[in-house]
Formats: structure tokens, C-alpha cells, sequence
């Protein structure tokens, strides 16, 4: 029987992934998670329900052409079973109107070596996204006798997860900026919560963003769960709405990090990688001013790529800044256009999820003192 999961990181050699689908894809309902990520301004507010099918065909398009790029550098390509979206969410503690969608698998599965972890996630909405992807792994526990196959602690996301009247629709960008800042955010420390696009993994240490959608008490977990591990919890004060580590903080290979120009690491946090050797540059300027129509993410997703490995990766088509800072810093870049699929979930990295990359488990960070390794 086949090894098929392995994956330390985001830079080695990738042989195998899932990339999502846009299928039957909704905007939901406001709750209070979506409430606080979606800008007062997106024309998202106020409206809900099944994303337009035009859209739905282009976004499905440009994620094909991404499977067919990946398949013709050999690598292997799984797509999860998208559910009907527009359905309700009913528990015992919440009701919401619709789900999401299947297109960022990035959020929802977390690959730590030979494991893949479902994540507790603090939307609503998304409470049943992860059953997508329950064919991949079965299929993978199947086929794979050393296949890991984990559940964080399942949310009960009732009101207690919350804080009450955190939303303000007339609270300024400098106020929403103070609060990141102060590491004060929606959810609250009642369970466990994380998104699995906030997890960065750099061999034995993991950085985690803490944020709109993940907690303190999920880096609790993540020490606990891996004692061998360093767990470092990561800022970024200069994002009003502080989501996904992976349009702010993209590592290209071993020693080199791209950081968003507007949500730069502090100096405290930066010391771990400069004690290690590593560079951190700013990233180049997005491409374009606005993102597209009926996108719940920022410019930023101009840096939100896929390496392939240490000297090649995916970078959006229209990105050309993006492109010619990768080709200075010695990567060989492969431009696809994907902003069609943005509005789905986010972008090139957003739409995959590891399943197995060539390498094994390494410490990138030897000078590191575990008085360091705090919930910060």
C-alpha cells in the first residue's frame, strides 16, 4: 500500500493536492462571524443566496485550468464533492440560512506530515464544509496505512463563541486598526476555533495567526496536541480585518518570506526568523486597486501563490508586479489567470490543499529559546 499523505510545508516539492470547486457556491447569510470580515461597503451586505451561475462557470473554468496546469508538471490532482449550498445550517444552538462553498479547501484541511486535520471553524456557514472532502479521505485511509485522518474539537458556535455588539457599522478604519492591534477580536475563548489557512507550517514550528477566525485556545490545543512541536503565535496589526496568514505572510523556500507591505510582522515576532537566517521582504504592490466583483478578500490575494518548489510557483496572470519581484528573487513563475475565482474563497493557495509533498519533517529554526514559544 501506498504512502499518498505527506507534507511538512508549503515550499517542498508538490506531488499531490486537491483543488477545489466553485459548484453550487452561496454568499450566506450574515452571522456573526461574516459580519466582522465582510467590509461595511462590499455590496455582499444585505444580500445572500446562490452565486450567479456565469459566475459560477468562469470561476469553475479558471480552477480546471489550474488542475490542468498542475497534472502537465505531474502532479496529482483530487477535486472534493461539492454539497448543495443553499441549504440551511440547523443545530441546537444556531440556525443559518445557507452554507458556502467547496472552493477553498485550504481553510477547512490542515496536512501536518501524515496527518490531515478537519478544522473547528468559527463561520457558521461552513459547519458542514469539511463532508466535501470526506471521499478524499476516506479514500486516503483506505489506500494509506500511515494516514492520520483527525477532527479538532467540533464548535458548538452558539452565541457564547461570540462577542455581543463587537459589530459596529460606524466604527472607523483607525478604531478597527486599534482593536487588531490589541488582539481584540469577534470570537471569543469559549471553545476552540481555528481556520486552517491561519496555520503556517515551517517543519517543527508553527506559526498561527490569531485573528478574526482563530483563537487562543486553538493554540492551546495545537501545543498540547504537539508536544514536539513549537507553536508561535503570529500578528499583524496593520490588517483591519485579519484573516488567513496566506495573503500576508507567504514563505517561497527555506531561509525566504514575502510580508505584506501594509501588515508587516513586529519587530518582536520578526526576531525568531532573523535569529534563523531568514529574510523577510515586502511584497510587491497588488496589480490592481479594487478586487473583483462579490470578493470577500482583499488586493492582497496578488501575493497568495502556489510554490511548486523551491524555485518554481504559480502566481495570478494579471499580477505582473507579483511576477517580476518572484522572477528577481529566483523563482521561475508560471502567471494563470484566477481572479474569475477570487469571489469563491480567495486565491491560488486559498483553492489547493497538500496532500503530499517530497521532504521530510526539519527544524528551520535551531536558535530558538522555548521561553519564546508563547500565546502572545
Amino acid at each position: 500500500m501506498a504512502k499518498i499523505v505527506n507534507s511538512w510545508n508549503d515550499f517542498d516539492p508538490l506531488k499531490h493536492v486537491i483543488v477545489g470547486r466553485a459548484d453550487h457556491s452561496c454568499i450566506p447569510p450574515e452571522e456573526p462571524a461574516t459580519s466582522e470580515k465582510v467590509p461595511i461597503d462590499s455590496p455582499m451586505r444585505g444580500s445572500w443566496g446562490p452565486r450567479p451561475l456565469e459566475t459560477v462557470e468562469k470561476a469553475n473554468a479558471q480552477l480546471d485550468n489550474l488542475v490542468k496546469v498542475l497534472e502537465e508538471r505531474g502532479v496529482k490532482v483530487d477535486r472534493p464533492t461539492p454539497l448543495q449550498w443553499n441549504a440551511p445550517v440547523i443545530t441546537p444552538d444556531f440556525r443559518t440560512d445557507s452554507m458556502m462553498t467547496a472552493m477553498p479547501p485550504r481553510d477547512v484541511l490542515l496536512t501536518i506530515g501524515n496527518e490531515i486535520i478537519e478544522a473547528a471553524m468559527s463561520f457558521r456557514c461552513r459547519f458542514w464544509e469539511y463532508l466535501a472532502y470526506r471521499p478524499l479521505l476516506e479514500e486516503y485511509f483506505n489506500e494509506d496505512p500511515e494516514f492520520l485522518w483527525s477532527q479538532a474539537p467540533r464548535p458548538r458556535l452558539s452565541d457564547a463563541s461570540y462577542k455581543h455588539n463587537y459589530y459596529d457599522e460606524q466604527i472607523s478604519l483607525e478604531e478597527r486598526l486599534e482593536r487588531t492591534a490589541n488582539k481584540d477580536f469577534v470570537t471569543t475563548e469559549k471553545e476552540i476555533l481555528f481556520d486552517a489557512a491561519d496555520v503556517l507550517r515551517l517543519g517543527k514550528d508553527l506559526f498561527i495567526q490569531h485573528g478574526l477566525t482563530t483563537n487562543r485556545k486553538a493554540m492551546e490545543w495545537f501545543k498540547r496536541r504537539y508536544p514536539e512541536f513549537r507553536v508561535h503565535a503570529v500578528n499583524f496589526p496593520g490588517d483591519p480585518y485579519p484573516i488567513h496568514i496566506d495573503a500576508t505572510f507567504v514563505p517561497l523556500r527555506p531561509g525566504l518570506i514575502i510580508n505584506n507591505p501594509h501588515r508587516r510582522l513586529p519587530d518582536e515576532q520578526r526576531a525568531i526568523f532573523e535569529k534563523n537566517g531568514w529574510e523577510i521582504v515586502d511584497a510587491a504592490q497588488p496589480a490592481h486597486s479594487e478586487p473583483p466583483p462579490l470578493c470577500y478578500s482583499s488586493v492582497w490575494l496578488s501575493m497568495n501563490c502556489l510554490v511548486l518548489d523551491h524555485k518554481t510557483v504559480i502566481v495570478e496572470g494579471s499580477e505582473v508586479y507579483q511576477q517580476e519581484q518572484m522572477d528577481k528573487l529566483g523563482m521561475n513563475v508560471i502567471p494563470i489567470d484566477f481572479r474569475d475565482a477570487y469571489p469563491f474563497g480567495g486565491g491560488l493557495h486559498c483553492a489547493t490543499a497538500d496532500v503530499y509533498r517530497e521532504g521530510e519533517l526539519q527544524s528551520y529554526f535551531d536558535d530558538v529559546d522555548f521561553g519564546d514559544v508563547t500565546l502572545v
